[in-house]
């Protein structure tokens, strides 16, 4: 399967702009063509199918075209403590960074979709990331997919 990561889009996106994560994530919200960009190139991923995409917004904006919507959560501690080991960079100001860009996105995606990215009730499986190993939780995924192929997907 191929894998689509709408993040690491946004984030080289930022690069060639030349500016922050933060400062596209503020940009985003005011400007809603960068937004659409990325949901576009999301829906024709999508479309052409065998795809894993990971983005805020793709679990509800690409509903009718998944098999499986899946959350893999932590809490805030959790995540930031990750996002400073793998960037490199102080705690404390990933922590600042990570509570601006995420109220931001939160906003943007409640003005543009109507959708609380904080709301998973909707996803098909909801995974807590501080309980289980990268390699356990794509097992667990295998296993749902595989569960849901066996009553629906086409072989």
């Amino acid at each position: 399967m191929r894998h689509v990561s709408i993040g690491q889009i946004f984030r080289k996106l930022a690069e060639e702009k030349g500016l922050t994560l933060t400062q596209l994530t503020q940009l985003a919200e005011r400007d809603p063509s960068i937004d659409l960009m990325l949901d576009s190139l999301a829906r024709k991923e999508a479309e052409k199918g065998n795809v894993i995409i990971d983005g805020h917004a793709a679990p509800w904006l690409l509903k009718d075209l998944a098999i499986l919507r899946v959350a893999i959560v932590a809490s805030f501690n959790i995540r930031v403590k990750r996002l400073a080991e793998r960037d490199g960079k102080p705690l404390d100001q990933v922590i600042n960074e990570t509570a601006l860009r995420e109220e931001i996105e939160r906003r943007r995606y409640l003005k543009w979709y109507n959708i609380d990215i904080k709301d998973f009730s909707d996803f098909d499986l909801i995974i807590n990331s501080e309980k289980f190993t990268p390699n356990e939780i794509v097992e667990i995924i295998l296993k749902a997919l595989d569960i849901i192929c066996k009553k629906s997907c086409q072989r």
